[in-house]
């Protein structure tokens, strides 16, 4: 597997990339007619002007992402310390590789190490995807609190969005 930092370029993979995640259920929180362009193109250059991107491409394959991590700052002065909206997408078919893992791993070593204008990572989890959930706590991600009926599934039913936060320990005050 291949990680890099993603480019301007890479809106079509990550269209295709988008739209196979959002078939899968419980893998984004969006359905695949509402991954557009302007929506992959909104957080692509959000996250490249602010933030952090990162990609990684199948190993049979460098036209096909398979895995990417996103997160970028909201333009609000009081909150130039925070990466947010952070997103881990990766593929079904590489799904249960760790892929998701080893891409937040080089993600926040990348914050650590060459960020530290960035003291905190935020991002919220669906509270089914307990999965994730440890995942992220494992990684050094805290909870903190709970959003209840934030999520209407498609079957009618609602649960909680559970916002996490990880803390830059290389941050410069």
């Amino acid at each position: 597997m291949r990680y890099r930092t993603a480019s301007i370029e890479d809106l079509d993979r990550l269209m295709k990339l988008y739209q196979a995640v959002a078939n899968t259920e419980g893998g984004i929180a969006r359905l695949e007619h509402e991954i557009t362009p302007d929506y992959i193109s909104g957080f692509l250059e959000k996250s490249l002007a602010t933030g952090l991107f990162i990609v990684g491409e199948n190993p049979d394959d460098e036209n096909e992402l398979v895995a990417e991590i996103h997160a970028y700052k909201a333009g609000i002065k009081v909150f130039d310390h925070v990466f947010g909206d952070l997103t881990i997408v990766v593929h079904p078919n590489f799904q249960g590789k760790k892929l998701g893992r080893t891409i937040l791993t080089i993600f926040l070593e990348e914050v650590g190490r060459n960020r530290p204008d960035v003291g905190r990572v935020e991002l919220i989890a669906r509270e089914s995807n307990q999965k994730a959930i440890a995942l992220y706590q494992s990684m050094g991600f805290l909870i903190e609190g709970r959003l209840e009926m934030r999520i209407k599934s498609l079957d009618g039913h609602y649960e909680a969005d559970i916002p996490m936060g990880w803390q830059n320990p290389n941050f410069e005050f």
